[in-house]
């Protein structure tokens, strides 16, 4: 069991690492144009997030290293992109995205930290951890619905790119059955509900694939799939 569960921890750090990295294009263009554009720093944040919180349940159940690992990792590489989105951000985007960080990447995980620490057997302080992560993870997870509703609308693909998905399917599979092979109800939750998020994502895409028309290659640069919004406005002038 212990080798399975090691098999599949691996399996989920590998494509996490994809998932972890696929921002790397839109920040080499943010910081080729030294303007974020019409990115938001939302998803950044919150993946930061994610990381802090699967860092410290990691570390603080036994047997949970691989996910303490990747979970590590992803504080390294959001922590960047957060950096980076609040050097290039216009002064009020870099301030809305500075309130962001300070609530939700310190204060919260801060305040999670003392409260469960000093209120809270370590069996209870687990099990209140795991399930904070778990909601964070679905809340990440379920972020890429914008993208589908989006692909709904215009029956066009070009906001919602395959690898991401795909990414988000196959990281959500591999987690689900580390978890069940070490019996975790939190990361059973939060990365069944991934898998089943990234499957409709892919559905969609399937459905609307056939549909799409050539594009003007302005969104090819967006693969690593972190909203931009679309300017129909400008779009409607152009017509």
């Amino acid at each position: 069991m212990e080798d399975l569960s090691f098999i599949a921890g691996l399996i989920g750090n590998i494509f996490s690492i994809f998932l972890l990295l696929s921002p790397i294009r839109t920040f080499s263009q943010i910081v080729k144009h030294k303007s974020t554009e019409e990115f938001e720093s939302f998803p950044y944040v919150s993946m930061l997030l994610n990381s802090i919180m699967g860092f410290y349940y990691g570390v603080i159940k036994p047997g949970l290293y691989m996910l303490a690992i990747i979970s590590g990792l992803g504080v390294l590489f959001q922590l960047i992109f957060v950096v980076l989105f609040l050097i290039h951000a216009p002064p009020k985007i870099r301030a809305k995205t500075a309130i962001l960080v300070g609530v939700l990447n310190v204060g919260f995980p801060i305040s999670v930290f003392l409260i469960i620490q000093y209120t809270m057997h370590e069996d209870l302080r687990i099990e209140v951890l795991g399930f904070i992560r778990a909601g964070i993870s679905i809340v990440m997870f379920a972020s890429p619905l914008v993208a589908v509703k989006r692909v709904v609308m215009t029956k066009s693909v070009e906001y919602m790119p395959f690898l991401l998905s795909f990414c988000f399917f196959t990281n959500g599979v591999a987690w689900t059955c580390y978890a069940i092979l070490v019996e975790d109800l939190s990361i059973v939750a939060s990365s069944g509900t991934g898998s089943v998020l990234g499957t409709l994502q892919l559905v969609v895409y399937a459905i609307y694939s056939k549909c799409e028309t050539p594009s003007n290659n302005i969104l090819d640069e967006l693969d690593d799939g972190c909203q931009r919004k679309r300017l129909l406005n400008e779009d409607n002038q152009d017509v």
